[in-house]
């Protein structure tokens, strides 16, 4: 091929080699004739061979040129050479379908564009967010998505809940290649298992001592989900920021939370209270039932024992009446009369009137006496 160029001013056409040379021939062309192809072909290698150094007429001259094709050669089959991290996972692809996965350090694979890799980080702890986003990590913005946090619970409430879901990649090839969008995977999976688990809650459950259960179970679901995807996603913590009343209704909310828990308190010292009388009362009772019982064996024993008493005398009175009921004369003025000031007075002596000596008296001025000295001393 050539080249032709038009001069406007004379309207002289000259025509020039490929390479900028000028025609030796500096003939007027004619533009309905051209060139035998043949010379226009071989034109265009020697010009080709002469940027590189060389000509058809001279063989050494073509040894830069493979040399040079080596070299591409050499470079293009050393750049399959490629470093997977510590904490990576190198994922083959040949012509664009998953062939293998490599573990860290140096590997080879064909060079591109026959073969390429991926290299997703494998030990990375990747965080969701649920009901919220941090506008600001630094200064602890937070902004709320209702949305997302809002939840009905099993007794027909509303709990408004904010939760991070923490998880890694298991398995390179599926988390490559059997979803298209991890992120918004995990946050539907676990919107999902969420509201599971707290459409199975009551809302005092949910907002005390039920936040670890929540998380526990929400974790298991998820992780099943995502084995059923075969994603290759690994869950390792679900963890509930805020579990909240809805905003309009939060402070009578708490004024209600504020009752049961003053109720709570009264049910507790009453009970206490229960505790501390009950058990006293049921001493005490204890303590009457165990006199009753002793006061019983008391009389008992003290009437079998009259009755013993009453059968022995009785026999004593078969066999001798008149001592007997003697007997029992003396025994019975005795304590009829152990407890009586006596003055005795003997018929048969003279008129029948004797001195009287006052021995009670004189016994109980002795006792006095007896007492006064021990004071002093």
């Amino acid at each position: 091929m050539s080249l032709i160029r038009i001069n406007n001013n004379d309207n002289i056409l000259k025509k020039e080699s490929p390479w900028g040379a000028p025609n030796k021939n500096n003939k007027q062309p004619n533009v309905d004739n051209t060139e035998d192809m043949d010379e226009l072909v071989k034109k265009f290698q020697d010009g080709f061979k002469n940027m590189f150094g060389g000509s058809s007429k001279n063989p050494d001259t073509k040894r830069p040129i493979i040399f040079i094709l080596i070299g591409a050669i050499g470079i293009w089959a050393l750049s399959g050479f490629y470093r997977v991290d510590a904490d990576e996972q190198g994922v083959v692809l040949r012509f664009g379908k998953y062939t293998n996965v490599t573990q860290p350090g140096l590997n080879y694979h064909l060079p591109y564009p026959i073969e390429s890799v991926m290299t997703p980080k494998v030990t990375k702890v990747n965080r969701v967010d649920v009901g919220f986003r941090s506008s600001n990590e630094r200064t602890g913005n937070i902004s709320e998505i209702k949305e997302e946090s809002a939840m009905l619970t099993g007794d027909e409430n509303i709990v408004d809940i904010n939760y991070s879901v923490f998880w890694v990649i298991k398995d390179a090839s599926k988390y490559l290649f059997n979803i298209y969008d991890p992120i918004s995977t995990i946050k539907a999976v676990a919107e999902t298992s969420m509201r599971e688990i707290i459409a199975r809650k009551k809302i005092q459950n949910i907002l005390t001592q039920g936040r670890t259960d929540i998380e526990n179970e929400t974790h298991k679901i998820m992780q099943q989900i995502l084995d059923q995807y075969n994603s290759g996603i690994e869950i390792t913590q679900v963890q509930a920021q805020k579990s909240d009343p809805p905003a309009q209704v939060i402070d009578s909310f708490r004024d209600v939370q504020a009752a049961k828990a003053d109720k709570e308190r009264q049910q507790n010292e009453a009970q206490a209270y229960a505790n501390d009388i009950i058990p006293r009362a049921r001493g005490e009772a204890a303590q009457i039932i165990q006199q009753a019982e002793g006061y019983k064996k008391e009389v008992v024993a003290q009437a079998e024992g009259e009755a013993s008493r009453f059968i022995a005398i009785y026999n004593e009175y078969a066999k001798a009446k008149t001592v007997t009921q003697e007997r029992m004369y003396l025994e019975t003025m005795e304590k009829v009369l152990s407890g009586v000031n006596k003055i005795i007075i003997d018929k048969q002596s003279g008129s029948g009137v004797v001195p009287y000596l006052p021995l009670p008296e004189l016994k109980k001025n002795l006792t006095q006496e007896q007492k006064k000295s021990e004071v002093k001393n």
